[in-house]
């Protein structure tokens, strides 16, 4: 039992934020162009990329019991896969991972994956490859041209993050903020439309942190990238995400109301609504500021559904500072939100704090908070209900003739009809649950 000579399947096995399903689908398209091809479902692939997420506890251990199912699951096969370990925990972790685990063949970083051919052919002749360096902008290039999307696809602007919150890897997994060129960006788009885009969702670490140089020389920032982004005939919707509250702008807010494209959806995260708290985890805003920020956008857009994130028991975390998180999130009242325990993270300086707040605290502290997240998401849903909107057809759904797509406010939507994905539908919102909607099919929008 011996790894493949050469693979000729892949599986690339992607965890944790919307970036790291980006980076997934350009490494399978970059395996693609290889000539490796997708594993068929329920077989084995010769190559397994685990495309891994390092914000949450245990990330590491996750990693390792992966691996352990895959080396398992080939020699019950008779034979193993070979094994790269990509994303954030191979950032962090390096070379240690193939001392924990010598059945893995590749570990690259978040930046270096796309030198994966080289690594694949190293690991061919069975050398083992790590690759973690972080060479600015340079994977972009060398990335193949995407050629078959999805009706929604994502576009990476930014990556990295300068803020350096207490509690977060993220600056030293994915290294400091860099801007991808405003020509590379409108050319990646106009790729995607063509592709089948109908809908780009643009990434960043800190989306709104983008600054660039337009083709005139003139300089411009995150508004004046969606503003050309929109420009694109065939491209019928635009969203992002995740933004930071210091980096929020005029033009930002106000393109809200002047880009038709925009979805009327916000992610803004505010992770703890305790002034204390959130000086601790070094956010760089208060909650009085971030309330301010929110009721600027919706001056400008009334219909805006707005999402955020949430950690609970950050060390010192007090019952009263918890209640101050409750009081803005019944404040805001979110159409959705993602909320957490905090979890330690190595090296970073939360870790080493006094006062780490114990599990059961903390277990029932999310509970209560979810509890009120899903009371406003619910709502949020329900008013919605005998509005007409445009939803964009994505899937089929679980009954026959059912389909499934997104509202402008990020809603799952599912409805009978005679649709095809890609298509952006007219829709009643006819019943709300506190995951999706049922709606009502009234003609197609768009073919």
């Amino acid at each position: 039992m011996t790894n493949p000579a050469s693979p000729k399947t892949y599986r690339v096995k992607s965890f944790g934020c919307q970036m790291n399903v980006y980076d997934g689908e350009r490494m399978a398209e970059l395996l693609a162009q290889q000539g490796i091809a997708p594993a068929p479902e329920g077989e084995e692939a010769d190559l397994v990329v685990l495309n891994t997420c390092h914000i949450r506890e245990k990330a590491a251990e996750k990693v390792y019991s992966d691996i352990g199912r895959l080396v398992k699951a080939g020699r019950a096969a008779g034979r193993e896969p070979m094994i790269a370990v990509a994303g954030c925990v191979a950032q962090a972790e390096g070379e240690e991972i193939m001392a924990r685990a010598p059945s893995v063949s590749m570990v690259v970083g978040p930046q270096a994956y796309h030198r994966l051919p080289d690594m694949i052919e190293r690991a061919s002749r069975g050398e083992h490859a790590t690759d973690t360096d972080m060479p600015e902008d340079a994977k972009f290039a060398a990335l193949p041209k995407r050629r078959k999307v999805g009706p929604s696809a994502f576009l990476t602007i930014q990556e990295g993050c300068d803020k350096f919150c207490t509690y977060c890897v993220v600056p030293y997994t994915r290294g400091a903020e860099i801007s991808r060129p405003f020509s590379d960006l409108l050319r990646e788009a106009e790729t995607l439309v063509a592709a089948g885009a109908v809908e780009i969702t643009l990434l960043g670490q800190n989306v709104n942190a983008w600054t660039g140089t337009d083709d005139a020389g003139r300089d411009i920032g995150f508004d004046g990238l969606v503003k050309a982004v929109a420009k694109l005939p065939e491209l019928q919707r635009i969203r992002y995400t995740t933004s930071h509250p210091m980096d929020v702008t005029d033009g930002m807010i106000a393109m809200h109301g002047e880009v038709d494209k925009l979805m009327p959806y916000l992610h803004l995260p505010v992770q703890s609504g305790s002034n204390r708290v959130l000086k601790a985890m070094n956010r760089s805003h208060d909650a009085a500021g971030y309330l301010k920020l929110l009721d600027r956008f919706r001056a400008v857009r009334p219909d805006l559904a707005l999402s955020g994130d949430f950690i609970v028991g950050f060390p010192g975390e007090t019952e009263a500072e918890f209640a101050e998180t409750l009081a803005l999130v019944d404040a805001v009242k979110y159409a959705a939100a993602f909320s957490f325990k905090y979890s330690p993270r190595p090296g970073t300086p939360a870790a080493s704090m006094d006062g780490q707040v114990a599990q059961e605290v903390m277990e029932d502290r999310l509970a209560r908070l979810q509890a009120s997240l899903n009371r406003d998401q619910l709502a949020f849903n329900q008013a919605t209900v005998g509005r007409t909107c445009e939803v964009l057809v994505e899937r089929k759904g679980k009954l026959p003739g059912q389909w499934l797509g997104k509202s402008p406010w990020l809603q799952s939507v599912w409805f009978a009809g005679d649709v095809v994905i890609g298509d952006i539908v007219r829709v009643e919102l006819a019943e709300a649950g506190p995951n999706s909607l049922e709606g009502r099919l009234l003609e197609r929008a768009t073919a």
